[in-house]
């Protein structure tokens, strides 16, 4: 998330926790053996919620990936099955930011020291947000510094291309006003909210199952020929998604990242195929609109 000083980045995230599904027991058990290790539970009793952890843009690559001298689990790893929260994105050292590339992929965090060699389940969904700039006003002329827009370019590049390619969503944020604070709250409430995503998963658990592939839950691990399988697009989509190729300059992963948004999109209207319109509003999670 994109969006100026003022503008709820970190508010909206901190919702997240509340629309997001309930545990498996077998998630359970992985959350809470993590926790065990680290020394977390409470109690002694295991964990029943999703994790969320939003470590300090001051965090070394041990703490975030795990390390240490016992080779503990990391943030990565305490927020398995959960949602890991950056704030302030490029505030983060890039060498630690560019350590999270891997794990992303693999879903593990492998931490090697010299007496150990430990791997630590590392499925977490990654939300970040940031400033566009470093004053954060890009968009007011009369806020913004005497460097705009270079600034934003020198700050958000702080961000390797690689990683940024990494996030299957970007949202661009404005600033709220004190007047917006006076509006009437949504229709829609995080229960709304938290019951039409439990609906979406449970279509996808309910499909990987039945076909064979039981040990993915949920869109976000489904790869390869199955992903080709359960997001066929018809012919609008396959054009609309091909011009996009070729202006965006999409690379394979970006090409397979829309895919998968586009399958969920379509999951949370209960649709069986995704439309042109899955696949536009996926495209345009993929625009970087904060850099002008």
């Amino acid at each position: 998330m994109v969006g100026p000083p003022g503008s709820g980045k970190s508010m909206l995230a901190a919702r997240l926790p509340g629309i997001l599904p309930p545990m498996t027991p077998e998630e359970v058990l992985e959350v809470s053996m993590i926790a065990s290790i680290s020394g977390h539970l409470t109690g002694g009793r295991i964990t029943r919620t999703r994790p969320f952890r939003n470590p300090h843009h001051s965090a070394s690559m041990a703490a975030l990936v795990g390390g240490g001298m016992k080779a503990r689990p990391g943030e990565i790893s305490l927020a398995h099955r959960g949602i890991l929260f950056l704030d302030e994105l490029p505030e983060f050292h890039r060498n630690v930011l560019d350590s999270l590339r891997q794990p992303i992929e693999t879903g593990e965090a492998v931490v090697a020291r010299a007496n150990r060699h430990v791997t630590y389940p590392a499925r977490f969904q990654l939300v970040a947000a940031m400033n566009p700039c470093r004053c954060g006003y890009l968009d007011d002329p009369a806020q913004a510094c005497s460097r705009a827009p270079r600034c934003a370019v020198d700050y958000q590049s702080k961000i390797s291309g690689p990683m940024m390619d990494r996030f299957d969503i970007h949202i661009e944020v404005p600033a709220v006003s004190a007047r917006d604070l006076t509006l009437p709250t949504p229709s829609e409430g995080s229960a709304d909210v938290a019951a039409r995503v439990m609906a979406a998963r449970q279509i996808q658990t309910d499909r990987y199952q039945t076909m064979g592939l039981d040990k993915v839950r949920c869109n976000a691990e489904v790869d390869g020929e199955a992903l080709e399988a359960v997001a066929s697009l018809d012919k609008a989509g396959k054009e609309i998604l091909s011009q996009a190729i070729e202006v965006m300059k999409l690379t394979a992963r970006g090409y397979h990242r829309i895919l998968r948004v586009a399958r969920t999109l379509a999951d949370l209207e209960d649709r069986a195929d995704i439309s042109k319109f899955n696949i536009s509003e996926a495209l345009s999670y993929r625009q970087k609109k904060h850099i002008r």
